[in-house]
């Protein structure tokens, strides 16, 4: 059996890898550490998409207003002096070119997933807040992830405040999305879940999930890397089977690439690409 296989495979794999593979609503039909915590590197950044989306639906925020593009945060740690992002750690040049300038937040939010711009997500969280991301991960039925605080928070970090996912919560994030698609549901309207999806699909980062897929397959997906940590988070949409939710997270040596915050595929790229491409294969067989 094809989960088997993937079982004996990745059990050879140094440090911990989860997995949760299943289509959104349904149980899953295979999972591997669901429930255990990882760091979330940048699929944190998912649960800020669905918290701003929520806060413009409210009437909270003007996702088309354009506001100061800075580059100084408060911490979470309460009494800590603010903080900032440093340029050669992200990976998006354009929101640091309007440093100084302004820019709309629907743009930073993109931004902050296509590309994974560390300097929008702050932004982004400085406008929607750290509680009303919690909320959106409460709402998707998140167990165990927690968004402590921003990136490069590092008095925060120091202090043991943190982010951390599972690969089921991530899994009942993105699955909630795909469902708010056709119904009224907690995270946004349909409409809202709909644009969301469409920026996760638009995701430029495809070294991994996207990686084991067929050329041109649809994938709504965030990734996240940094030294010893790769994750991939996806909702697939095949053309000739329903949608399914895919989500590998890993805590590995393999993970060798992200250093200073570049890009790098590396043998953690190419497992998440391995597990996609035979979850691909087994697509007509997931659990309804």
């Amino acid at each position: 059996m094809i989960w088997e296989d993937l079982d004996a495979h990745l059990d050879k794999v140094p440090g911990t890898v989860s997995a949760y593979v299943g289509r959104p609503g349904a149980r899953p039909t295979w999972t591997r550490r669901a429930d255990t915590t990882h760091y979330a590197a940048s699929t944190m950044k998912v649960a800020v998409l669905v918290a701003l989306h929520r806060a413009a639906e409210a009437g909270r925020l003007d996702l088309d207003a354009p506001l100061p593009v800075r580059n100084s945060f408060d911490s979470a740690l309460p009494g800590a002096p603010r903080f900032t992002n440093a340029r050669d750690y992200d990976n998006d040049e354009a929101v640091w070119e309007r440093v100084g300038g302004a820019a709309p937040l629907r743009w930073l939010a993109e931004r902050m997933i296509v590309r994974s711009s560390n300097l929008a997500t702050n932004i982004c969280i400085g406008q929607v807040g750290l509680p009303a991301v919690a909320q959106a991960w409460a709402l998707a039925g998140a167990r165990h992830s927690v968004t402590g605080r921003g990136i490069e928070d590092f008095a925060a970090r120091d202090a043991g405040i943190d982010n951390l996912v599972t690969a089921a919560d991530l899994a009942a994030l993105l699955g909630e999305l795909a469902l708010g698609t056709t119904r009224p549901g907690p995270l946004a309207s349909p409409a809202g879940c709909a644009a969301m999806l469409d920026v996760l699909v638009a995701q430029e980062h495809r070294e991994d999930l996207a990686a084991g897929l067929p050329d041109g397959t649809r994938i709504a997906h965030k990734n996240g890397w940094v030294r010893g940590v790769r994750h991939g988070a996806g909702v697939v949409f095949p053309d000739d089977a329903p949608p399914y939710t895919v989500v590998v997270c890993t805590t590995t040596d393999l993970a060798d690439g992200g250093a200073d915050g570049e890009q790098v595929e590396d043998d953690a790229c190419r497992l998440i690409a391995h597990v996609s491409a035979r979850v691909w294969d087994a697509r007509h067989e997931l659990a309804g």
